[in-house]
């Protein structure tokens, strides 16, 4: 029935959900990919430049030397010509915080070309009007139905599941591109389980994921569990924070939630491979109606569009592996992103590591305990996913701009990157 929808390419309907699950590096989806993506569409236009300049505005200047922004542009730009960057962390462009104005020169220093884009979050990108340079099928927008009211009764009129609403929707291909997603996530955390020593940076972060792991293998189950759960979530975070291989669900900053609890859940209950991707893409799919109708970015909204969305995303997936309804599904999510809400993003000097590491364990922890409650009712309750997302995107706007990673307020006060 939904054949129709594939070839209709309608920016009113949602991506699909191979543009929220990006394999890429950290430590930031928005200020590491998204510009890194930007300089290499920019260099396949101007391959012969004899420079290039770019301005970083708002939140990309003021957190990009935490967050490797400048490295990630350089590593590009700098094979083709010499490349200086400009910073101007008090501007913001209206369109988005996360603005870069990429300038490209001849030999004789005239300019050739000016683009402005925007990291919107996610590793995508905007040209402040629609998501571009994505690859691989991303940019189909190929969901018709945009907000969980409608898909929650889509499923209570057919009979079936959120996963299979994204089966539907999404091409043939999907399983092969979620089982690549599953296994980059798996090798995240076996990676950070056997990875120590110090985090890049001036903070000195030692890694704690090994620690929490050995620990935690000494108590009793229930506590044992809980300490996996954690040394799991840590292990992938900490990953990003060194730059390594991950998977952003939604975001970098955000990438250990998911992963924490959907391996936790495989290894201590033995579901199997098919089960873990269709939760892989029942979460995909709510951080999909968050990313369409409010934000993931924290840049925008605040540390609630990331952690906050990463935790309902785990919350929905492990409430559909136990065999949750719908609306029991639906519930665990909504509960996972309100108890987020105003959450805001503070890194300290700008690196994606205080609070952020321990932001995801907690939210792992948290998006558990939001399914077994959940399991506990028969999914009805006053407060819908969808209005949760709507205040929290009215949230993330009412919050001033020192509280959205602009490393001016919060926990990030009086701390400055050198």
């Amino acid at each position: 029935m939904f054949e129709r929808y594939k070839s209709y390419n309608s920016p009113h309907k949602m991506l699909s959900i191979k543009e929220l699950y990006r394999i890429g590096n950290g430590p930031s989806s928005s200020h590491t990919m998204g510009p890194k993506k930007a300089a290499e569409m920019f260099i396949g236009e101007y391959p012969n430049a004899g420079r290039f300049n770019v301005t970083l505005y708002g939140s990309l200047a003021a957190t990009g030397k935490g967050h490797l922004t400048d490295q990630s542009l350089l590593s590009v730009l700098e094979q083709v010509a010499p490349t200086t960057i400009e910073w101007l962390p008090k501007t913001f462009l209206p369109f988005h915080p996360n603005a870069l104005k990429l300038e490209a020169f001849d030999k004789n220093n005239k300019l050739l070309n000016s683009r402005t884009l925007y990291s919107v979050g996610g590793g995508a990108l905007s040209d402040g009007e629609k998501t571009i340079g994505v690859t691989n099928g991303e940019n189909k927008h190929i969901y018709p139905m945009t907000t969980l009211t409608e898909i929650m009764e889509w499923c209570e009129n057919t009979g079936k599941s959120y996963w299979e609403y994204v089966e539907e929707c999404e091409d043939n291909d999907i399983w092969d591109y979620l089982d690549e997603v599953w296994k980059v996530m798996k090798t995240a955390i076996k990676r950070g389980l056997d990875n120590e020593g110090v985090l890049p940076g001036p903070l000195s972060l030692h890694r704690k994921a090994t620690s929490y792991y050995i620990k935690a293998k000494g108590h009793k189950e229930s506590l044992k569990s809980r300490g996996l759960v954690f040394s799991y979530a840590l292990a992938v975070s900490e990953e990003n924070a060194s730059g390594g291989e991950i998977v952003t669900a939604p975001t970098c900053g955000s990438c250990g939630v998911i992963p924490a609890v959907l391996y936790h859940l495989e290894k201590s209950r033995n579901f199997s491979k098919n089960r873990m991707l269709r939760a892989l893409a029942t979460a995909g799919l709510f951080g999909n109606i968050v990313k369409k109708n409010a934000s993931i970015s924290g840049a925008e909204v605040g540390c609630q569009g990331e952690i906050g969305v990463a935790c309902a995303m785990a919350a929905a997936a492990a409430s559909q592996l136990f065999g949750g309804s719908p609306a029991q599904i639906e519930y665990a999510a909504e509960m996972g992103l309100e108890h987020h809400l105003g959450m805001t993003c503070d890194p300290v000097c700008g690196l994606v590591q205080i609070p952020c590491i321990e932001r995801n364990a907690i939210a792992a922890a948290r998006a558990l305990d939001a399914n077994l409650y959940s399991s506990f009712t028969d999914g009805i309750h006053r407060v819908s996913f969808d209005r949760v997302v709507a205040v929290m995107k009215q949230t993330g706007h009412d919050l001033p701009s020192l509280y959205k990673e602009t490393s001016e307020g919060g926990l990030a006060k009086g701390h400055k990157f050198t």
